[in-house]
């Protein structure tokens, strides 16, 4: 018989864990401060546990941990791991080292079922939601963990379509008697699915990045089949109307793509319709994918686009691309070729 993994728990699920092999709630304390402040990778390890006490764990638990299965580095120093998940499917997690800062960008879901046309992790389709071991298992075993000081949900899949483990491995991770860290240093993105920005908004302190693309309808749904159900004007009124504190931070990715939406008349539009919204605007280069008839424009171009929002009021930063030479930049992300292989 399989067994249960401990790590990706919450306190909560461990105190159920506990309690049902006759355990004190406080055991639970004990074991949370093992497996996220500890770097151990066996219950055995646990030694203010009794021996008995590891005993019980170990009938029907495991830590569950394991280590990427390939990796690749950029000549950038980006580095991209592939991790099994789901049994018999894949993932993969880039690591972006630059000078004081290292940011993990995890995935929340094998493929995706969003659609977006300029993603290849879109055109591979979707094979599952991922566990909260699943999603945290990159976090713990990436190579470069001891040295990750932000992490991005950013990687395969929409994190608000897995929302119930996201916000599970967010509690896990933000929490004091998990891995405490600040969610100052966490951002989760979306496509812009209407009730998981709520629940995010309502149930995490963490960073929102909202991939925006175009401020018109008809041209954000020929890029973004969500807008059909799931329009930016509504997902603007849920962040105007939330009550953000001041360490909490709204960003919109825009992937600029060379003539169509780079124009004076979608930076009119842009300043109009996030007008009244503290945030900041990050654009992205696009990225070639196969089948695409899409282009990046020139650098000077971008500076341009960028500094014309700035003069409109809206901070607008341009993303450096990293590890574009081994696909692990935006929208490069895919395990089909993996996935075909299982």
């Amino acid at each position: 018989m399989k067994k249960e993994k401990l790590y990706g728990k919450t306190l909560n699920e461990l105190i159920e864990v506990v309690r049902r092999i006759g355990l004190p709630g406080f055991a639970a304390k004990q074991i949370a401060d093992w497996l996220y402040k500890k770097e151990i990778k066996a219950i055995e390890e646990m030694t203010n546990l009794s021996k008995k006490t590891r005993e019980l764990l170990s009938v029907d638990y495991e830590i569950g941990l394991s280590a990427p299965v390939n990796s690749s580095e950029s000549s950038d120093g980006t580095k991209k791991y592939l991790y099994k998940v789901l049994k018999d499917k894949y993932i993969e997690t880039a690591y972006i080292p630059d000078n004081e800062r290292a940011t993990i960008c995890v995935s929340s879901q094998s493929g995706c079922k969003m659609g977006c046309i300029f993603c290849m992790t879109g055109k591979q389709g979707f094979q599952g939601n991922l566990s909260t071991n699943e999603i945290l298992n990159q976090f713990r075993s990436l190579p470069e963990f001891t040295n990750l000081t932000n992490m991005v949900y950013m990687g395969m899949g929409e994190p608000l379509d897995n929302i119930t483990e996201v916000l599970k491995s967010l509690d896990i991770i933000t929490n004091e008697w998990g891995y405490g860290w600040s969610p100052a240093r966490i951002t989760v993105s979306t496509v812009g699915l209407i009730t998981g920005i709520k629940e995010f908004l309502e149930n995490s302190r963490c960073h929102l990045a909202v991939s925006l693309h175009s401020p018109f309808d008809e041209e954000r749904r020929k890029l973004m089949p969500i807008q059909r159900t799931n329009t930016v004007e509504e997902v603007l009124d849920i962040i105007r109307n939330f009550d953000f504190n001041s360490q909490r931070r709204v960003s919109f990715e825009y992937i600029l793509f060379k003539g169509m939406n780079d124009t004076p008349r979608h930076i009119k539009e842009l300043a109009g319709i996030l007008k009244g919204i503290k945030c900041r605007i990050n654009i992205i280069r696009f990225h070639p994918i196969p089948g695409s008839q899409f282009q990046s424009p020139n650098l000077g171009a971008t500076i341009n686009f960028k500094e014309a929002l700035n003069a409109k009021g809206i901070l607008t930063t341009i993303r450096a691309s990293r590890g574009v030479d081994i696909k692990a930049a935006c929208g490069l992300l895919s395990t089909l070729e993996q996935n075909k292989s299982t």
